[in-house]
C-alpha cells in the first residue's frame, strides 16, 4: 500500500473506531466538544500496524535510538515501532515513562531497559496517541532529559492544536504529527 492509501485508511479507522462528539474534559483540564481516544485505534491489528508503519517511516531519518514516551498512551505505539523497525532491519528500542515511579521493586521512572542499559547520550524520540498542551510529553521529556537522554523529536499521532506546537517551541522541541485534530472536524 502507498504511503497516501495507507495514511487515508489510517485515517478511516481513526474515525470509526476513535472520534468522537460530545463533552469531555481533557487530560490537560480543558473542556472539549469533540475527543480522540486512540486506544481502540492502537490496540486494532489494522490500525497498530498502520501506525508503525507510518511513524516509522517518519521518523527513518531521525537517527534514533529510542522511541517512547509516558504510560498509557505511548505503550503501544512504541511497541509497535519496536518490532515493525526491527522487521525493517533498523531496530529503535522501546521504553514508557511512568507518570509515578513504583512504591516497589527498583522504583523506576524509566521503564524497558535492560538492567545496565541507559538513555545517557542517546537518541530518543517522545511518542504519544494525542497531544492538547504538551504537558504530557513535556513530563517524559523531562524523564528522559534526567536519564541522559536527547530528545530529538516529539511525535504524536493527532494533534489536537491547542497549544502543542508553541510550547513545545518555547521548550525548544521539535514536533511533528501525523494528523490534526481539523483533518477529521471538517469532514
Amino acid at each position: 500500500m502507498s504511503k497516501s492509501a495507507s495514511r487515508a485508511r489510517l485515517a478511516e479507522i481513526i474515525r470509526k473506531r476513535s472520534f468522537g462528539r460530545g463533552e469531555i474534559t481533557l487530560a490537560s483540564g480543558r473542556k472539549s466538544d469533540f475527543y480522540f481516544n486512540l486506544k481502540p485505534t492502537m490496540l486494532d491489528a489494522e490500525g497498530a500496524a498502520l501506525l508503525a508503519e507510518l511513524t516509522f517511516e517518519a521518523l527513518r531519518d531521525e537517527h534514533v535510538d529510542y522511541v517512547g514516551g509516558l504510560e498509557m498512551g505511548a505503550v503501544p505505539i512504541a511497541g509497535a515501532i519496536a518490532q515493525l523497525s526491527w522487521l525493517k532491519g533498523h531496530p529503535i528500542a522501546a521504553f514508557f515513562v511512568r507518570k509515578k515511579p513504583k512504591e516497589h521493586g527498583a522504583r523506576l521512572a524509566v521503564e524497558g531497559l535492560a538492567k545496565g542499559e541507559t538513555l545517557q547520550g542517546k537518541r530518543v524520540v517522545i511518542v504519544e496517541d494525542v497531544t492538547t498542551t504538551g504537558g504530557s510529553a513535556i513530563k517524559a521529556v523531562d524523564a528522559v532529559r534526567d536519564a541522559g537522554g536527547e530528545i530529538a523529536l516529539v511525535f504524536t499521532m493527532v494533534d489536537r492544536e491547542e497549544g502543542a506546537t508553541e510550547a513545545f517551541a518555547e521548550a525548544g522541541l521539535s514536533f511533528r504529527s501525523l494528523y490534526k485534530a481539523s483533518e477529521f472536524l471538517n469532514t
